[in-house]
């Protein structure tokens, strides 16, 4: 299997992703798309956009954007305003990491094992937070 690297991230992926808020209890539904692009400067834009329900509320236009960086073998994310969220091992049939956001802890498992095809599935728990989100991803 040749490595796979940042640049086989690139480009335009559909969403879908289901929210579990095991508090609220109304679950969440989000459809769009992605697309990750160079940014000129050596790192990657990942941006997403799309519609959000949640329960049986109207729709609601959502976005969101993450750098992305190689670190040797390694794909790191960063908030748009550069600070670190986490980074994972793009090689793996099942790559996790974890951002340590007191109060709240969020743990992530990506699945590339059908790759082009990739899941993250996010458990996120804290005082105020008890939910789960899982995202598929395929090419546009």
């Amino acid at each position: 299997m040749t490595a796979r690297r940042i640049e086989a991230f690139a480009g335009r992926w559909q969403i879908t992703r289901q929210i579990t808020d095991r508090r609220g209890g109304a679950p969440g539904r989000f459809t769009g798309a992605a697309l990750l692009h160079a940014d000129g400067a050596g790192g990657w834009i990942w941006e997403e956009s799309g519609q959000l329900r949640l329960g049986e509320g109207a729709p609601l236009t959502a976005t969101r954007r993450y750098l992305w960086q190689e670190t040797g073998a390694r794909i790191t994310l960063l908030f748009e305003d550069g600070r670190y969220f986490h980074s994972f091992d793009p090689n793996a049939a099942r790559a996790t990491a974890q951002h340590d956001c007191p109060p709240d802890l969020y743990d992530v498992t990506y699945d590339f094992s059908s790759w082009p095809v990739w899941r993250s599935h996010w458990e996120v728990r804290g005082p105020r937070k008890d939910y789960r989100m899982d995202s598929w991803h395929r090419r546009s």
